[in-house]
C-alpha cells in the first residue's frame, strides 16, 4: 500500500514530466492547465499527485479555466488536499488572468462596433457573480477616453445615478458613452427596467450635446446590443 500511495508524488515522476521542471526546460505553453495550477498548489492529497487532483478540479468546471475563475475558497476547500491557502492561491491566480485579459484588450482604444464594445468589456464583467453598470466615455472619434464602474449590485440588479454618468462626461469633455452591464443570470433579454433606464439617460444627455451610442448587456459568452437591435 505504501508503494502505491508513493506513486502519486510528483517526486517519483520523470524529471521532464513534473510541472516545473517541464516549465523550466520546456516552457510554460508546453504545459497543460492542470499541471499550471499544479504548480500554484504543489502538493496533492494522499491518493492524487498535485496533477490528478487539478486535473479532477479543472474537471467539475467542464476543462474551462472561465467557469474555474467563478469558484470562490470556500467551494474550492471541499477538494480532498485543498486547504485555504491553496484555494487562496488559485483565486488569486484565476483575478490576476483576469485583470490581464482585461488590459490587453484596453489598447484597443477606439469603439467601432457592439463586438468591439464586447471585447473591452467581456474580460471585466463576463465572470461576475453580482450586476456592475459601467460607463464607456468616448471622444467625437469614438475614441475611449474612459471606463468607469457606476455602480455595483447584486444577483438581480444595480442602481444607476444619471447626475454622475453626466457629471464625468462633462469633466472628461466626452460628446458620447455607451452603458454597459452584466447580467450574471446569463439571460441576454433586457429588463423593462433596462429599457427605461436607456431612454432615461438619452434624454438627459440630448440637452448636453452627450449622445448615448449603445447599451449593451455583456454575458461570459455573448451580448446583447440595444443599438444593433434598433431600440435605442
Amino acid at each position: 500500500m505504501e508503494e502505491q500511495k508513493s506513486s502519486f508524488s510528483i517526486k517519483n515522476w520523470a524529471e521532464g514530466d513534473r510541472p516545473r521542471e517541464k516549465l523550466l526546460q520546456k516552457g510554460k505553453l508546453a504545459l497543460s492547465d492542470a499541471e499550471l495550477i499544479a504548480i500554484l498548489i504543489g502538493s496533492g492529497n494522499r491518493s492524487e499527485s498535485a496533477v490528478e487532483l487539478s486535473k479532477r478540479i479543472l474537471s467539475t468546471s467542464d476543462n474551462k479555466l472561465n467557469d474555474l475563475g467563478k469558484r470562490s475558497v470556500k467551494q474550492l476547500v471541499k477538494f480532498k488536499g485543498i486547504g485555504e491557502a491553496k484555494a487562496i492561491s488559485i483565486v488569486a491566480a484565476m483575478e490576476l488572468g483576469r485583470r490581464r485579459g482585461g488590459e490587453e484588450v484596453s489598447i484597443q482604444k477606439k469603439i467601432t462596433s457592439s463586438q468591439s464594445v464586447f471585447e473591452v468589456m467581456q474580460p471585466i464583467l463576463g465572470d461576475l457573480p453580482h450586476e456592475e453598470f459601467w460607463i464607456i466615455y468616448l471622444d467625437n472619434s469614438n475614441k475611449i477616453l474612459q471606463k468607469s464602474q457606476l455602480s455595483k449590485g447584486g444577483i438581480t440588479g444595480t442602481l444607476v445615478d444619471a447626475r454622475l454618468v453626466f457629471k464625468s462626461a462633462l469633466e472628461l469633455g466626452a460628446t458620447a458613452i455607451i452603458l454597459v452591464h452584466n447580467h450574471p443570470s446569463g439571460t441576454l433579454k433586457p429588463s423593462q427596467a433596462d429599457k427605461q433606464l436607456t431612454q432615461k439617460l438619452i434624454h438627459g444627455g440630448e440637452s448636453l450635446d452627450i449622445k448615448v451610442l449603445d447599451h449593451l448587456i455583456v454575458t461570459q459568452k455573448s451580448y446583447f446590443s440595444f443599438a444593433d437591435e434598433g431600440i435605442l
